[in-house]
């Protein structure tokens, strides 16, 4: 590869750095197709509870990435980014604002992982294990006493 011309360096400079399938980064969320480890629609994301293939994989990819649509509300997608948190798995919060990718979560690797179903289809949804609320004394009682 030789010398780049002044061409080349205006362009870049215009345009910013020359990216690899720049289509395919848009449509998951800054990454490629080829690292894809799994990826869900919008509307999967602001589904109540998580998907058990993402805490599946995460668990078992530990140098992964998420990847999160930014044009959804943090509320909707803070629960994966506690997940990854517990998993210590980096995330990213991807806003582009000049176009809108359908999907609302990307799970990919550094590396090309070149699964073939990327997209999860069953509902296998996981609810959301909420915290019981602490009883006191009488609780406690009234709690024995219905039994």
């Amino acid at each position: 590869m030789g010398k780049p011309t002044v061409e080349d360096v205006l362009q870049q400079g215009i345009h910013g750095q020359k990216q690899l399938k720049p289509e395919e980064r848009r449509k998951f969320l800054g990454t490629i197709r080829e690292r894809v480890l799994i990826a869900l629609k919008k509307g999967q994301v602001l589904a109540e509870g998580t998907y058990v293939q993402v805490e599946q994989l995460m668990k078992e990819f530990q140098d992964a990435h998420l990847y999160m649509n930014g044009t959804l509300s943090y509320e909707d997608f803070s629960k994966y980014l506690k997940m990854a948190r517990e998993n210590n798995i980096e995330y990213t919060i991807v806003t582009n604002k000049e176009h809108d990718s359908d999907l609302g979560l990307v799970l990919a690797c550094p590396y090309a992982v070149d699964k073939e179903e990327i997209y999860v289809k069953a509902n296998v949804v996981q609810e959301e294990i909420k915290p019981q609320a602490k009883k006191g004394f009488f609780g406690k009682v009234f709690g024995w006493v219905r039994k």
